[in-house]
């Protein structure tokens, strides 16, 4: 289960339908204990109906993140997102753990606690950069 203080308008949030399949959408918006979206039934769900998307690489490729090239000094378990001309979003992927990191003098450091789900990492880009992360179709 998710908490509401946890999602927000944007974020990719997934739905059992009614044969049992995960299906994910967009929450456009929440109010009264509802998640709503035009493509649900009745354009809304419950709260206690709506679940976290787990974050895997597939979908941290999809959101534009690209993996650290060694040939360039880079670390090959860190997938970094550039987001403006100077700054970029580093999110390194080891034993099935997203840490986030951050830029320091001696190098990338890590930086809270690691990412589970895709609001998280929507939400840590949304803080950063106040721009929406969406996947890349």
């Amino acid at each position: 289960m998710i908490l509401v203080s946890d999602i927000r308008i944007g974020n990719y949030v997934a739905w059992f339908d009614y044969n049992m399949e995960e299906e994910v959408f967009i929450a456009e918006g929440i109010l009264d204990g509802f998640v709503y979206n035009s493509r649900l039934p009745r354009s809304k769900l419950p709260f206690e109906k709506v679940n976290p998307v787990i974050l895997d690489l597939y979908l941290l490729t999809r959101f534009g993140f690209i993996k650290g090239d060694p040939e360039y000094g880079e670390d090959v378990n860190v997938y970094s997102l550039k987001y403006n001309r100077l700054d970029s979003m580093h999110i390194r992927y080891e034993n099935g753990i997203f840490q986030p990191m951050a830029d320091a003098p001696g190098g990338l450091v890590p930086y809270g606690r690691p990412l589970v789900h895709v609001h998280q990492l929507q939400n840590l880009f949304h803080a950063l950069t106040r721009d929406e992360l969406t996947l890349f179709e």
